[in-house]
């Protein structure tokens, strides 16, 4: 080698070492940005394009290799070792080369190459220059799952009304067809005002729990006196008590206060009480308590029924679940109680929980943000 060309030679390595690490430099420092691969021939600004979008982006090379992905397309598993991980998207990306033309469409995929969950995307594929290809993909597994959840409730809410509209017809006729006979009439008519009484409650259920989901449901908030609440859900479930020989008995702290709509709690409390009723034997007793521990205030209601199996225990809360279904349309039960007990608990800032042992009775909690200024900031309410 002639001996200039030795220094030369040196000097080109220092200045390609020197470049190499400035790069990795970079890439660490954006490490919680864009994740970037040099390549000659990128257009300027990717990155911070990237970095800019709320969808997840990648861009790839000819071979299909990616040069770029934001940090969403890698937290939804789409990027895996420098390659995207789906063939699905892969295919796309085929389609844009020959084609020339960009992309859309809706997409469910696995997140990542191992696990199990799945994830809705909207993903668009276009060309970037002339040798890269960009896609985007915006995550509407969320926006889904409400729809999916919409179309059950609306599915559940059609087969519920059926029962009690269908029978109300089926004793409409009936009661034509024995028009001669008095004391028939009279039966079905008695059975046609459970069945409309039932109908009756249904609906205003459905229309508290679609206003319990609004936005605003808690739009004025007023301090609370949690013994005035207790009062009176005991006083809306007397009736129902007496019948069965039930006794209300109340205990605890007395003075406990919170921040929310005295309506609603008391609403929560009642069906949790006309539960207790419901499930409880003849003769037994309910007991409500409260309680307060570090800002905290509980409303204990227990009953001394027939329990709640441990595999339903996660699902009582749920719209339209039964834990016995017979005995729940005997006693014209609509499944929704424990739903709307939830959501205005959780509307409150609360949570609600069950305790329960088959034979031995059930537990149910609510427990609420103690009225404090704290909370009161938090609403928006002023203390009094």
């Amino acid at each position: 080698m002639t001996p200039w060309l030795v220094p030369l030679a040196l000097a080109f390595g220092l200045v390609v070492g020197a470049g190499a690490t400035i790069l990795i430099v970079v890439a660490h420092r954006r490490g919680t940005r864009a994740v970037a691969v040099a390549s000659p021939g990128l257009p300027d600004g990717v990155d911070e394009v990237l970095d800019a979008l709320e969808s997840a982006g990648v861009v790839l090379d000819p071979s299909n290799n990616v040069l770029k992905a934001s940090t969403g397309a890698l937290a939804f598993g789409l990027v895996w070792n420098q390659a995207l991980v789906h063939q699905e998207l892969l295919d796309l990306v085929d389609q844009v080369r020959r084609s020339g033309q960009p992309v859309s469409r809706e997409m469910h995929l696995s997140r990542g190459p191992f696990g199990e969950a799945q994830i809705h995307l909207f993903v668009r594929v276009a060309r970037l220059g002339s040798r890269f290809v960009l896609l985007l993909a915006d995550d509407r597994t969320e926006s889904h799952r409400l729809e999916e959840v919409r179309r059950d409730f609306v599915g559940n809410i059609s087969h519920e009304l059926k029962t009690p509209i269908g029978a109300i017809g089926l004793l409409a006729e009936a009661m034509e067809s024995a028009a001669d006979e008095p004391e028939e009439i009279k039966r079905f008519s008695k059975r046609l005002v459970i069945e409309a009484d039932r109908l009756s409650r249904l609906t205003h259920e459905i229309i508290e729990l679609s206003r319990l989901q609004a936005a605003d449901a808690l739009g004025h908030a007023e301090r609370v006196e949690v013994s005035a609440v207790i009062a009176q859900a005991v006083d809306r479930n007397k009736v129902a008590a007496d019948s069965h020989g039930v006794s209300l008995v109340i205990g605890g702290t007395k003075k406990a206060e919170v921040f929310g709509d005295e309506q609603m709690l008391v609403t929560a409390v009642h069906n949790l009480v006309a539960n207790a009723i419901q499930y409880s034997p003849d003769g037994s007793r309910v007991g409500l308590g409260v309680t307060t521990h570090e800002g905290i205030v509980e409303i204990a209601v227990t009953d001394q029924g027939v329990g709640i199996p441990e595999a339903d225990r996660d699902r009582v809360f749920e719209r339209f679940f039964r834990v016995d279904e017979a005995r729940s349309r005997h006693t014209g039960g609509t499944g929704l109680g424990l739903s709307i007990v939830k959501h205005v608990v959780q509307n409150h800032g609360g949570d609600v929980r069950v305790w329960s042992q088959p034979g031995s009775g059930s537990t149910f909690t609510i427990r609420l943000p103690e009225a404090s200024h704290a909370t009161a900031a938090i609403l928006g309410v002023n203390k009094a």
